[in-house]
């Protein structure tokens, strides 16, 4: 395992672009300076000496030399020990809906975007839990099996949108189907979140529902959307065109069935909770699913940690130390050799 011991450091090394640039500044500077002083001809005689490659080579050396620096205090470290370590925790499986639907802006800035927001929040909040998340439109995929890896999910959560799901529609009941697989039969709390407009759904979700309850699962719904709804959208270059129209020409408004998310909420004996443009709602799911049976999770983690950082402090001094005994002008000595020269009969 690999890590950074202070990772903030590694923020440093945004300023080594600038320098660069400063660098390049630096450089045309001089190269004005010259043309001011006479005859560029006269200059570039006077100049002979100073070796160009030198100068730049001497420059990187240095950005080398201080990148080396950047990382040593950042510390890298290097797992050297794994210990088994047991927690107290839920497995909690979160079905984002990526439908069409989901485009609309009535809630801000859109309601895939406020879904994913809200869970990417939740993540961050969680310690013992272990979490997977499935997307689904007309056809349901498990886009990370069920992990305690957070970061793991922050990343797959960040690449969920719409069109990734190429079946259109709310598969509510298959989302469900497949999360309720995606446990393992052991004690302990396990739910289901779903994150959806509710619209067009393609099976019976609330007999879906109320099987995964006869086995100890919850199911919570969280309708994205308000009641009066809203257009959908249509996108090109990221940028909105118009709005979905049907085959009549007439604009397509999608509206938040809250019935229906009512009712799968209360077969899984789970709770609903409708999002809105000040609080999303995920975090009373959270609460109440805090209330569940934890169970007891078994697993690895590095206990010790070996320093790496000495490598790069070596290494940032011999970058220093090189650039040092570069001299920015040329060897006299070494310029009278002229290894392909030829005489002129």
């Amino acid at each position: 395992m690999f890590r950074f011991e202070h990772p903030i450091y590694l923020n440093l090394m945004l300023a080594l672009p600038l320098l660069v640039i400063l660098y390049w500044v630096y450089l045309r500077w001089k190269k004005n300076v010259a043309k001011k002083l006479g005859d560029s001809s006269v200059v570039n005689r006077l100049l002979l000496d100073v070796s160009p490659f030198r100068m730049h080579l001497k420059f990187i050396l240095l950005m080398l030399s201080l990148a080396s620096l950047l990382i040593a205090l950042a510390n890298p470290q290097i797992g050297s020990r794994l210990e088994k370590v047991q927690r107290k925790g839920i497995d909690l499986m979160i079905a984002i809906d990526v439908s069409n639907s989901m485009l609309a802006q009535d809630i801000k800035p859109s309601r895939i975007e406020r879904a994913r927001q809200s869970v990417s929040r939740l993540i961050d909040d969680m310690e013992n839990d272990r979490i997977g998340l499935i997307v689904f439109a007309g056809k349901a995929y498990t886009q990370l099996p069920i992990t305690t890896d957070y970061n793991a999910a922050k990343m797959m959560l960040a690449t969920i949108k719409p069109d990734m799901v190429p079946v259109q529609g709310t598969a509510i009941g298959q989302a469900i189907e497949m999360a309720m697989a995606s446990f393992r039969e052991e004690e302990g709390g396990k739910a289901v979140i779903i994150i959806t407009d509710g619209e067009n759904h393609e099976d019976d979700a609330v007999a879906k529902a109320a099987d995964a309850a006869s086995k100890g699962i919850r199911i919570y719904t969280i309708g994205m959307g308000l009641a009066e709804g809203a257009p959908i959208p249509d996108y090109k270059n990221n940028q909105i065109t118009g709005f979905k129209k049907d085959r009549s020409g007439s604009t397509v408004i999608t509206r938040l069935d809250e019935s229906m998310l009512q009712q799968i909420a209360q077969a899984g004996n789970g709770i609903y909770v409708r999002a809105s443009n000040t609080q999303a709602g995920l975090k009373k799911v959270y609460d109440e699913i805090g209330k569940l049976d934890q169970k007891t999770i078994d697993s690895l983690s590095y206990a010790d940690y070996d320093d790496r950082f000495q490598y790069f402090i070596a290494l940032s001094l011999i970058f220093l130390i090189l650039s040092f005994t570069i001299n920015e002008r040329k060897n006299r000595w070494a310029s009278k050799i002229k290894i392909f020269k030829t005489e002129q009969q």
